[in-house]
């Protein structure tokens, strides 16, 4: 299934559903020798399912520190932060390794695909960590491949594949879990201007198919693919209103 061009795109907003996450007045704190650097200031968020965000700022602003703390890889300093209802800070390692593996679908700028290993076996990853059986991760990996036009390349290797293609085996995996949120990145980084359009029609294509995005990114044009965005600034939001 080919991505549609980015003139095709209906720039449907779909009722939000349930909450999955919720925030409110976290903070994080680093110590960098003597100096204490507050990177979230007090941050209140929530976010729904079916809703495609983008979280915005310049450098220094917060967003990298908020996009490890919905992700469940990093832990507030103060502040309250519940997934699907329920306290992450209540949640012992398994738990959270849990959600980061089955709830939260992962796309990074530098795809992070084992170089030696398949597209297929690259997607089926998470699915392996889960414990699900081999017949049912293949043919799911299967389908995530074929979901992001790559069912042509399943048994490609990442040096086999362009820039583009490793950024949407790196989509697969994310999908493959059928996570509550796809969590992105910087996901058009490493790419051309004309791969980095391709990669965000297919996102549009998953939001169109009922998945809740969020892309985390400094570039404007990429923001504006999203139904909202929240901007940081100095570690507090700025503004969190809809996309135009």
């Amino acid at each position: 299934m080919s991505a549609p061009a980015p003139s095709s795109f209906v720039r449907e907003v779909r009722p939000p559903g349930a909450l999955v996450i919720e925030i409110e007045g976290v903070t994080k704190l680093y110590q960098m020798g003597e100096e204490t650097i507050r990177a979230l200031r007090g941050v209140a968020l929530k976010i729904r399912r079916n809703e495609y965000l983008a979280i915005m700022g310049p450098s220094g602003s917060g967003k990298s520190t908020l996009m490890n703390m919905l992700g469940c890889l990093d832990t507030p300093t103060a502040g309250r932060y519940e997934f699907t209802g329920k306290s992450v800070a209540e949640m012992d390692d398994d738990e959270l390794a849990d959600i980061r593996n089955r709830e939260i679908g992962f796309v990074f700028q530098t795809f992070n695909l084992l170089p030696r290993s398949t597209a297929l076996h690259n997607v089926e990853l998470p699915l392996i960590y889960a414990g699900v059986g081999r017949a049912e991760r293949l043919a799911r990996a299967q389908e995530a491949l074929e979901n992001v036009g790559l069912g042509d390349r399943v048994h490609h290797r990442p040096n086999e594949l362009s820039g583009g293609q490793r950024q949407r085996v790196a989509i697969a995996r994310a999908l493959v879990t059928r996570p509550s949120i796809i969590l992105a990145d910087e996901p058009t980084g490493n790419l051309d201007s004309k791969t980095g359009v391709e990669i965000m029609a297919l996102f549009e294509q998953l939001y169109a198919q009922g998945n809740s995005l969020i892309v985390v990114t400094h570039e404007e044009d990429i923001a504006r693919h999203a139904r909202r965005i929240v901007r940081l600034r100095d570690g507090l939001i700025e503004s969190d209103a809809p996309a135009n």
